[in-house]
Protein backbone atom coordinates (compact mmCIF):
# COMPACT_ATOMS: atom_id res chain seq x y z
CA UNK A 1 0.00 0.00 0.00
CA UNK A 2 1.55 3.35 -1.04
CA UNK A 3 1.68 6.33 1.31
CA UNK A 4 -1.37 8.03 -0.21
CA UNK A 5 -3.48 4.90 -0.01
CA UNK A 6 -2.25 4.21 3.50
CA UNK A 7 -3.15 7.74 4.63
CA UNK A 8 -6.61 7.42 3.06
CA UNK A 9 -7.12 4.09 4.81
CA UNK A 10 -6.11 5.46 8.21
CA UNK A 11 -8.36 8.49 7.71
CA UNK A 12 -11.34 6.25 6.92
CA UNK A 13 -10.48 3.98 9.85
CA UNK A 14 -10.46 6.77 12.40
CA UNK A 15 -13.49 8.48 10.84
CA UNK A 16 -15.46 5.24 11.18
CA UNK A 17 -14.49 5.00 14.85
CA UNK A 18 -15.53 8.59 15.44
CA UNK A 19 -18.87 7.89 13.78
CA UNK A 20 -19.48 4.77 15.84
CA UNK A 21 -18.51 6.55 19.04
CA UNK A 22 -20.21 9.82 18.16
CA UNK A 23 -22.45 9.48 21.19
CA UNK A 24 -19.50 9.08 23.52
CA UNK A 25 -17.67 12.16 24.74
CA UNK A 26 -14.06 11.42 25.57
CA UNK A 27 -14.03 14.57 27.67
CA UNK A 28 -16.30 12.74 30.12
CA UNK A 29 -14.95 9.88 32.21
CA UNK A 30 -16.65 6.58 31.51
CA UNK A 31 -17.44 3.75 33.88
CA UNK A 32 -16.40 0.17 33.18
CA UNK A 33 -20.04 -0.67 32.47
CA UNK A 34 -20.22 2.06 29.80
CA UNK A 35 -16.98 0.77 28.26
CA UNK A 36 -18.42 -2.73 27.82
CA UNK A 37 -21.67 -1.28 26.47
CA UNK A 38 -19.96 0.54 23.59
CA UNK A 39 -21.77 -0.09 20.27
CA UNK A 40 -18.64 -1.23 18.43
CA UNK A 41 -16.46 -4.26 17.80
CA UNK A 42 -13.45 -2.06 17.10
CA UNK A 43 -10.24 -2.51 19.07
CA UNK A 44 -10.89 0.03 21.82
CA UNK A 45 -8.97 0.12 25.09
CA UNK A 46 -10.04 1.76 28.33
CA UNK A 47 -7.72 3.72 30.61
CA UNK A 48 -8.58 5.93 33.57
CA UNK A 49 -12.10 6.52 32.34
CA UNK A 50 -11.06 7.39 28.79
CA UNK A 51 -11.12 5.51 25.49
CA UNK A 52 -7.95 4.72 23.56
CA UNK A 53 -7.89 3.09 20.16
CA UNK A 54 -4.60 1.76 18.72
CA UNK A 55 -3.67 2.33 15.07
CA UNK A 56 -4.88 -0.23 12.50
CA UNK A 57 -2.76 -3.37 12.37
CA UNK A 58 -0.55 -4.39 9.44
CA UNK A 59 -0.16 -7.63 7.50
CA UNK A 60 3.19 -8.26 9.21
CA UNK A 61 1.60 -7.74 12.59
CA UNK A 62 -1.24 -10.17 11.90
CA UNK A 63 1.09 -12.77 10.37
CA UNK A 64 3.24 -12.74 13.50
CA UNK A 65 0.16 -13.02 15.72
CA UNK A 66 -1.21 -15.95 13.70
CA UNK A 67 2.10 -17.85 13.69
CA UNK A 68 2.77 -17.39 17.40
CA UNK A 69 -0.80 -18.17 18.39
CA UNK A 70 -0.73 -21.46 16.49
CA UNK A 71 2.53 -22.45 18.20
CA UNK A 72 1.40 -21.44 21.68
CA UNK A 73 -2.07 -22.91 21.39
CA UNK A 74 -0.68 -26.21 20.08
CA UNK A 75 1.73 -26.43 23.03
CA UNK A 76 -0.91 -25.45 25.59
CA UNK A 77 -3.59 -27.79 24.27
CA UNK A 78 -1.14 -30.65 23.83
CA UNK A 79 -0.13 -30.37 27.46
CA UNK A 80 -3.58 -29.38 28.79
CA UNK A 81 -2.18 -26.27 30.44
CA UNK A 82 -4.91 -23.67 30.05
CA UNK A 83 -6.39 -21.32 27.47
CA UNK A 84 -4.98 -19.02 24.77
CA UNK A 85 -6.84 -16.05 23.26
CA UNK A 86 -5.91 -13.49 20.63
CA UNK A 87 -6.73 -9.76 20.54
CA UNK A 88 -8.75 -7.78 20.69
CA UNK A 89 -9.99 -9.18 23.99
CA UNK A 90 -9.89 -6.93 27.06
CA UNK A 91 -7.56 -7.67 29.95
CA UNK A 92 -8.30 -5.92 33.24
CA UNK A 93 -4.98 -4.81 34.70
CA UNK A 94 -6.66 -3.14 37.67
CA UNK A 95 -9.87 -1.23 38.32
CA UNK A 96 -10.45 1.18 35.43
CA UNK A 97 -7.49 -0.01 33.33
CA UNK A 98 -7.99 -2.37 30.38
CA UNK A 99 -5.61 -3.38 27.59
CA UNK A 100 -6.14 -5.71 24.65
CA UNK A 101 -2.86 -7.62 24.12
CA UNK A 102 -2.20 -9.46 20.87
CA UNK A 103 -2.03 -12.88 22.56
CA UNK A 104 -2.85 -13.89 26.14
CA UNK A 105 -2.52 -17.16 28.06
CA UNK A 106 -4.02 -18.21 31.38
CA UNK A 107 -3.15 -21.38 33.30
CA UNK A 108 -5.98 -23.79 34.09
CA UNK A 109 -5.54 -23.25 37.82
CA UNK A 110 -6.27 -19.57 37.27
CA UNK A 111 -9.51 -20.11 35.35
CA UNK A 112 -11.32 -18.11 38.02
CA UNK A 113 -9.79 -15.02 36.39
CA UNK A 114 -11.67 -15.71 33.17
CA UNK A 115 -14.85 -13.75 32.53
CA UNK A 116 -17.03 -13.65 29.45
CA UNK A 117 -16.13 -10.07 28.53
CA UNK A 118 -12.63 -9.77 29.96
CA UNK A 119 -9.82 -11.59 31.75
CA UNK A 120 -8.01 -10.59 34.89
CA UNK A 121 -4.18 -10.85 35.03
CA UNK A 122 -3.07 -13.40 32.39
CA UNK A 123 -0.03 -15.55 33.09
CA UNK A 124 1.62 -14.69 29.77
CA UNK A 125 1.15 -11.82 27.32
CA UNK A 126 2.60 -11.43 23.81
CA UNK A 127 2.67 -8.07 22.04
CA UNK A 128 3.78 -7.33 18.48
CA UNK A 129 5.50 -3.93 18.49
CA UNK A 130 3.61 -1.35 16.45
CA UNK A 131 5.85 0.62 14.09
CA UNK A 132 3.74 3.75 14.62
CA UNK A 133 3.88 3.62 18.43
CA UNK A 134 6.92 1.62 19.52
CA UNK A 135 7.22 3.17 22.98
CA UNK A 136 3.73 1.96 23.91
CA UNK A 137 4.74 -1.73 23.74
CA UNK A 138 8.39 -1.30 24.71
CA UNK A 139 7.94 1.05 27.65
CA UNK A 140 4.36 1.85 28.70
CA UNK A 141 2.99 -1.68 28.59
CA UNK A 142 6.15 -3.08 30.15
CA UNK A 143 5.49 -0.89 33.19
CA UNK A 144 1.75 -1.58 33.25
CA UNK A 145 2.02 -5.34 32.86
CA UNK A 146 4.60 -5.50 35.64
CA UNK A 147 2.35 -3.45 37.92
CA UNK A 148 -0.52 -5.81 37.10
CA UNK A 149 1.60 -8.82 38.13
CA UNK A 150 1.73 -10.60 34.75
CA UNK A 151 4.53 -13.19 35.19
CA UNK A 152 5.85 -13.30 31.61
CA UNK A 153 5.81 -10.74 28.79
CA UNK A 154 7.01 -11.44 25.23
CA UNK A 155 7.84 -8.43 23.05
CA UNK A 156 7.99 -9.34 19.36
CA UNK A 157 9.75 -6.59 17.40
CA UNK A 158 9.46 -6.86 13.58
CA UNK A 159 11.65 -3.80 13.06
CA UNK A 160 14.57 -5.18 15.10
CA UNK A 161 13.63 -8.77 14.21
CA UNK A 162 13.93 -9.85 17.82
CA UNK A 163 11.81 -11.50 20.50
CA UNK A 164 12.41 -10.36 24.07
CA UNK A 165 11.17 -12.56 26.89
CA UNK A 166 10.67 -10.70 30.18
CA UNK A 167 10.15 -12.36 33.55
CA UNK A 168 8.60 -10.64 36.55
CA UNK A 169 10.97 -10.24 39.48
CA UNK A 170 9.30 -8.40 42.31
CA UNK A 171 7.62 -5.34 40.82
CA UNK A 172 9.74 -5.11 37.64
CA UNK A 173 10.61 -7.23 34.64
CA UNK A 174 14.02 -8.79 34.13
CA UNK A 175 15.17 -9.89 30.68
CA UNK A 176 15.26 -13.67 30.39
CA UNK A 177 16.59 -13.30 26.88
CA UNK A 178 16.59 -11.19 23.74
CA UNK A 179 16.52 -13.62 20.84
CA UNK A 180 17.39 -12.75 17.25
CA UNK A 181 17.70 -14.37 13.84
CA UNK A 182 18.80 -17.98 14.02
CA UNK A 183 18.01 -18.24 17.72
CA UNK A 184 15.22 -19.90 19.67
CA UNK A 185 13.12 -17.93 22.14
CA UNK A 186 12.25 -19.88 25.28
CA UNK A 187 9.69 -19.51 28.04
CA UNK A 188 10.33 -19.72 31.78
CA UNK A 189 6.65 -20.02 32.65
CA UNK A 190 6.13 -22.84 30.14
CA UNK A 191 9.22 -25.08 30.11
CA UNK A 192 9.53 -26.68 26.69
CA UNK A 193 7.75 -23.92 24.79
CA UNK A 194 10.18 -22.62 22.18
CA UNK A 195 9.90 -20.35 19.14
CA UNK A 196 12.31 -20.26 16.22
CA UNK A 197 12.72 -16.51 15.70
CA UNK A 198 13.62 -16.77 12.02
CA UNK A 199 10.45 -18.75 11.32
CA UNK A 200 8.32 -15.94 12.74
CA UNK A 201 9.69 -13.49 10.17
CA UNK A 202 9.53 -16.10 7.42
CA UNK A 203 5.83 -16.61 8.14
CA UNK A 204 5.27 -12.85 7.74
CA UNK A 205 7.01 -12.86 4.35
CA UNK A 206 5.22 -15.80 2.69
Amino acid sequence: MDNRANNEFETCYYDSIKEILSGVSNSDLLSEEEYFALPTNRHVEFSQGRLNWPPPVTMTHQSCVAHLCILLNSFVEGNKLGMVLIGAFPVRLWVGEYRSPDIIFLLSEHRYRRHEHYWETPDLVIEIVSASNRSHDLETKRIEYAQAGIPEYWIVDPEERTISVLILHGEKYAVHGMFGEGQTATSVLLPGFEVNVSEVWAAAEL
